[in-house]
């Protein structure tokens, strides 16, 4: 089957790296849900892509690892990357992610796969994922001293940590889940616990903080360990706050 050259549908890429990827995972997903690519039809290789977008191999190797994630393409070794059918796709859906209690749980599934997750990671690392964890890191470290904080960057370290198992389903199952990853990404996680934003923040990059710290000592029971006391510490802070919601309603 014969894929229509993507240079005919230009798009604006930013200049800041970080947002390459997700220009074209948007780009891409568009001409996907809009047919112009169907299903079963083959996108173009690695190097066409990059020409076509002006972006690193790395970028278009994070682009089609989303799009893997979300169900959308399928990569078939040797052969290339194809578009799947709609029946492929992964059945949680986001949308149905609405309540605190849908929020609940869906932490606990995190918890039984990210402290895994963070234990291979430990393990299996390389060099330039740990710079990339690194970078993230600044970056959120960044954003808390100003008083707010970057959910895109607080899914990257989770995605990153993901891709650092070598495990393609790791990256799949959790990628998939997208700003889910994030409880405040859907809730006010701080206002419904009437917590003050600074500290909780504060807490919050603490636990990255040890996360990161037992990845780079290559140390996969600590690993284990702070994913497990981060995630938990989010489902106890999201279950308070169901309590005071239902209690409020009583």
């Amino acid at each position: 089957m014969t894929t229509e050259p993507l240079s005919t549908h230009p798009i604006p890429v930013r200049s800041k790296p970080r947002n390459l990827a997700t220009v074209v995972v948007e780009h891409l997903t568009a001409r996907i849900k809009s047919d112009d690519l169907k299903v079963g039809e083959k996108l173009l290789t690695e190097s066409e892509i990059m020409q076509v977008y002006g972006v690193s191999r790395t970028v278009v190797r994070e682009a089609i690892s989303q799009l893997k994630a979300a169900g959308l393409v399928e990569t078939r070794h040797g052969i290339g990357t194809f578009v799947l059918a709609p029946s492929h796709h992964l059945g949680m859906q986001n949308s149905s992610i609405i309540t605190v209690r849908d929020v609940l749980d869906v932490l606990e599934v995190r918890i039984s796969l990210e402290t895994e997750a963070a234990w291979h990671a430990a393990t299996r690392r390389t060099e330039s994922q740990v710079t990339e964890l690194r970078d993230v890191l600044q970056q959120m470290r960044d954003t808390v001293a100003s008083g707010v904080h970057s959910i895109e960057a607080d899914v990257r370290f989770h995605l990153l940590i993901a891709r650092a198992t070598g495990n393609q389903y790791f990256v799949e199952l959790l990628g998939h889940l997208g700003h889910t990853l994030i409880p405040r990404a859907r809730l006010n996680t701080a206002q419904l616990n009437h917590d003050d934003p600074g500290a909780y923040l504060s807490r919050v990059q603490h636990e990255h903080e040890a996360i990161f710290n037992a990845i780079l000592g290559k140390d996969p029971e600590a690993a284990r360990a702070a994913m497990r006391t981060h995630l938990s510490n989010s489902w106890e802070r999201l279950r308070l706050a169901q309590e005071a919601i239902e209690g409020a309603k009583a």
